[in-house]
């Protein structure tokens, strides 16, 4: 595993979402009650992008079509059409002043 830096620690804050590409992914970094996450940038139903969602009682919900998935393992919670996967999740992880996640090699 190496870690992927994404940001400095002082740039974020309560509502930061930021999209990153690093290789083949695109990752959201977010800020929501002080708590960290890195994810896939994408609704894993029909591809569309996660940086404007609603986030509300640990709950991530596409704007699309109002599915919804826990900020903790990425579970599919709600879903307003057919069902699909769970959202990814990634590792968080810091060095030094930076916030990233770890990738595998």
């Amino acid at each position: 595993m190496r870690f992927q830096p994404l940001d400095k620690l002082i740039n974020l804050h309560e509502g930061y979402s930021r999209q990153f590409k690093i290789d083949n992914l695109q990752l959201l970094l977010l800020e929501h009650l002080g708590e960290y996450y890195v994810l896939e940038a994408y609704c894993p139903h029909r591809s569309h992008p996660l940086a404007e969602a609603d986030i509300d009682g640990g709950l991530i919900r596409c704007p699309l079509h109002q599915y919804a998935f826990s900020l903790t393992d990425g579970k599919l919670l709600h879903a307003t059409e057919e069902r699909c996967r769970n959202l990814r999740l990634f590792t968080v992880a810091y060095e030094g002043n930076e916030i990233g996640t770890l990738l595998e090699e």
